[in-house]
C-alpha cells in the first residue's frame, strides 16, 4: 500500500488501517521489542524482521520523519525506530536522522533584537564584558524564555551535586523543554556566549546546571553512556541527528560534511538533556566533552575513543565554536537559522 508523504504518526495511522501494512508493522514491533529487551534473535527471526522492513516498500512509513517541536515527539520517534530497528545493529553509527531537515521546518519569528535593545539601553546591561549575563537579561524579558529557564533551573538545582537527591531525569526533561520550545535566537546566545574571562566562562559552563545534568560522582565508561543513550528513543534520535549533521570532514574548510553549521548547532543543542549531555570542560575553554572515560575499555577502547571524539575532536564543532566566539558573533547570530549556513 503506497502512502502519501507524512510524519510518522500520520503514517502509522494510515498503515494500521490497511490489513497488509498492519501485519507487517506488527512484525516489526515484535522485532523492536525483542531488541529493547536484549533478547537474541535466531537466524529465522532476523530474516523475518529484515524482510518485514523490506516489505514496507515505498510506503511513507518507511520514509517518514519527526519534527523537533511536535507534541507527540516521543511516540513519533518510537515509530521511526520500530521501522528502522536494523540501523542500530552492531555499531553506534546510526546512519540517518529521524528528524525532518531543519530547512524544511517552520522558523520562529522572534523579538530578540527588540528585547536586546531594551537591555542595552537600561541598567540591566551590567558589565559589557559579560555577554552571558547580557544574554540572560534578554531571556528574562521574554515570558517563555524566562519561564522555561526558571523551570529547569529550579528542578536541576534541587539537590544538585548529590545523586541521591538530584532528579536527573526531570532535570534532563526540563532542559529539553527549554532548548526545544525557546527560539534559538535566545538559547544559542545563552549557551555559546563569547567569553573573555573565567567569570563569564563559569556562567556559560553552568548554564545547564552540570552538577545535576552532566556530572556523576565518578566518571562512567563512555560505552555505558552510549548504551544508556541507545535504550532511550529520544537520546538515540538526537545522537543520530548529531552524527548526521555534525559529521566532520578534515579536508573541508568549514569542517562539516553537510556544510550546514545551523543544522549542526541545532543537533548539538539537541543532545543537551539526554544521557549523552555534553558540556564545556572548564571555565577558560570553549572545548566540550562528555562526562565519561575510556579507561578499562578492554578490546573496545577504539570504539570508546570514537564516542569521545565525536565531541572532543570534531572539526565541524570546532569551526562552529570559533565562529560563535568571534567578535562578529552577535551580528552573525542575528540572522535566522535558515540563513546561517
Amino acid at each position: 500500500m503506497a502512502l502519501p508523504s507524512s510524519d510518522c504518526v500520520m503514517a502509522e495511522q494510515l498503515c494500521l488501517s490497511d490489513s497488509t501494512c498492519n501485519a507487517t508493522y506488527r512484525t516489526l514491533e515484535n522485532c523492536a521489542l525483542a531488541k529493547t529487551r536484549l533478547l537474541s534473535l535466531d537466524h529465522d527471526s532476523r530474516v523475518r524482521c529484515l524482510n518485514a522492513e523490506l516489505d514496507l516498500g515505498n510506503s511513507s512509513l518507511l520514509h517518514c520523519r519527526c519534527h523537533r517541536r511536535m507534541k507527540r515527539q516521543e511516540h513519533c520517534l518510537r515509530i521511526f525506530w520500530t521501522v528502522h530497528s536494523s540501523m542500530t545493529d552492531g555499531y553506534f553509527n546510526l546512519e540517518t536522522s529521524p528528524y525532518e531537515n531543519p530547512a524544511n521546518e517552520e522558523h520562529w519569528k522572534t523579538d530578540y533584537n527588540k528585547l536586546a535593545a531594551l537591555v542595552s539601553g537600561s541598567q540591566l546591561a551590567g558589565d559589557a564584558t559579560n555577554p552571558c549575563l547580557r544574554a540572560t537579561h534578554v531571556c528574562n524579558l521574554s515570558k517563555k524564555c524566562f519561564r522555561l529557564r526558571t523551570d529547569y533551573a529550579s528542578i536541576c538545582t534541587k539537590g544538585a551535586g548529590s545523586e541521591d537527591v538530584c532528579d536527573r531525569r526531570k532535570c534532563h526533561r526540563g532542559l529539553r523543554n527549554f532548548f526545544e520550545k525557546v527560539p534559538e535566537d535566545f538559547t544559542k546566545r545563552i549557551l555559546f556566549c563569547p567569553c573573555q574571562d573565567e567569570f563569564c566562562g563559569e556562567r556559560r559552563r553552568k548554564t545547564i546546571v552540570p552538577d545535576c545534568s552532566f556530572q556523576y560522582n565518578t566518571k562512567p565508561n563512555c560505552l555505558w553512556l552510549l548504551d544508556s543513550c541507545l535504550e532511550d528513543h529520544i537520546c538515540k534520535s538526537r545522537l543520530a541527528d548529531f552524527q548526521q549533521n555534525c559529521q566532520p570532514v578534515d579536508m573541508s574548510p568549514d569542517g562539516c560534511s553537510l556544510h550546514n553549521h545551523a543544522a549542526c548547532l541545532q543537533a548539538y543543542m539537541g543532545m543537551i538533556g539526554t544521557p549523552m549531555t555534553p558540556n564545556y570542560v572548564s571555565n577558560s575553554s570553549v572545548e566540550v566533552s562528555l562526562w565519561c572515560t575510556c579507561e578499562n575499555s578492554g578490546n573496545q577502547k577504539e570504539k570508546c575513543d570514537q564516542i569521545l571524539g565525536m565531541f572532543e575532536s570534531n572539526k565541524c564543532l570546532v569551526v562552529i565554536r570559533e565562529m560563535l566566539q568571534s567578535p562578529q558573533q552577535e551580528k552573525a547570530a542575528s540572522y535566522s537559522t535558515c540563513h546561517w549556513v
